[in-house]
């Protein structure tokens, strides 16, 4: 059922395939980093539901075609708290939590909902983290154009150590030049 709504949400806000693109950039990594059988399919349940908490944020916000305001940004911001309260109350696909819930964490400890830094946010949401930037990034959103693999993958680098793990985000970068030609944003670059 998640599922189904995280796909409808997709469509709503114009990002179709977007959770499963995540998921398909993130399970390289997460293998490198030795994740077992489990603990991937935990991934690619997971990964395609970390956005759910963004059918309580409104249309405009979504799809608004310029930069937001400040209560825009505390709406958008709601969205992780909003997407765990869904998945617990429903207490299915509890697996997901720590992707739907901590996946706009930063590394140096300044993101949202809960400025965990470093080793405190939970390793699924790190490696999360990266997919979902590099996908948003390379994705065209109502705001801008999608930037380019490149200059994508340059500021993957660039955060490494603010915004990323700078071991999910080296991994990342290494699995990418390794495997490029087999990852969905790579067609569309």
């Amino acid at each position: 059922m998640l599922g189904t709504i995280a796909r409808a949400l997709e469509e709503r806000d114009q990002t179709q395939g977007h959770g499963d693109r995540v998921a398909a950039l993130a399970e390289p990594v997460a293998a490198r980093l030795g994740w077992d059988a489990r603990r991937l399919s935990m991934l690619r349940l997971g990964a395609p539901l970390h956005d759910i908490g963004k059918i309580a944020v409104g249309r405009h916000v979504l799809r608004k075609p310029g930069p937001l305001t400040a209560d825009e940004v505390i709406e958008i911001r709601r969205h992780p708290r909003a997407g765990a309260s869904l998945v617990l109350s429903l207490r299915a696909d509890v697996i997901a939590l720590p992707y739907v819930l901590f996946h706009h964490e930063q590394w140096d400890g300044s993101g949202y909902p809960a400025r965990l830094a470093g080793d405190e946010i939970p390793v699924e949401a790190r490696v999360l983290a990266v997919a979902d930037a590099f996908d948003a990034m390379t994705s065209p959103r109502p705001y801008r154009a999608p930037l380019t693999t490149d200059r994508a993958l340059e500021e993957i680098g660039r955060c490494a150590g603010t915004q990323f793990d700078p071991t999910v985000a080296g991994l990342f970068l290494e699995v990418w030049a390794e495997q490029a030609e087999l990852w969905p944003a790579a067609q569309a670059s």
